[in-house]
């Protein structure tokens, strides 16, 4: 589970350097497909993210739009925010947490039950996802997008004995 948040997370810091390349209006361009534009999809992954972590620590949600957080540095800022709780929680994570069950009122009355687990693997599927979106419209606008490659990240150490 942590191998998969810390790709993600690096992952998306190559994008914000990316991100630093381009224009701003280019960025706020509302695209086809995804929740919007480059940056507020960038901002629509880190909030998706705190959220969950939050529910499943029993914390109030995240509550802000993306109208104000329309620059990169906001962006990275907001990210920064909120870091250091979802990456405590990521790293405390156990196995004893995989089969907690997370259940929710939906605002049709429906009870929807999930395991932390699914929530976790959830989170971190959205991400992958919307970097997906994010590689189109880089190509769109004619830049190569950031390497969805986890191999060669180093996100695994190699240990003497697994040699």
């Amino acid at each position: 589970m942590q191998t998969m948040f810390l790709y993600n997370w690096n992952v998306r810091e190559d994008w914000y350097r990316w991100c630093e390349e381009i224009n701003e209006d280019e960025l706020l361009l509302v695209r086809t497909g995804g929740v919007g534009g480059i940056l507020h999809t960038l901002f629509h992954i880190i909030d998706v993210e705190w959220s969950w972590i939050r529910i499943l620590q029993g914390k109030p949600d995240f509550e802000e739009s993306f109208d104000g957080y329309k620059s990169l540095n906001q962006v990275r800022a907001l990210d920064d925010k909120f870091h250091e709780e979802v990456e405590e929680f990521v790293r405390n994570w156990d196995d004893d947490m995989e089969l907690n069950v997370l259940e929710e009122t939906m605002p049709d009355g429906r009870i929807v039950i999930d395991t932390w687990g699914e929530v976790m693997r959830h989170v971190i599927a959205h991400e992958i996802h919307h970097i997906g979106q994010l590689s189109v419209w880089a190509r769109e606008i004619g830049k190569k997008p950031v390497s969805a490659n986890l191999i060669g990240r180093g996100l695994v150490p190699i240990s003497k004995t697994d040699k």
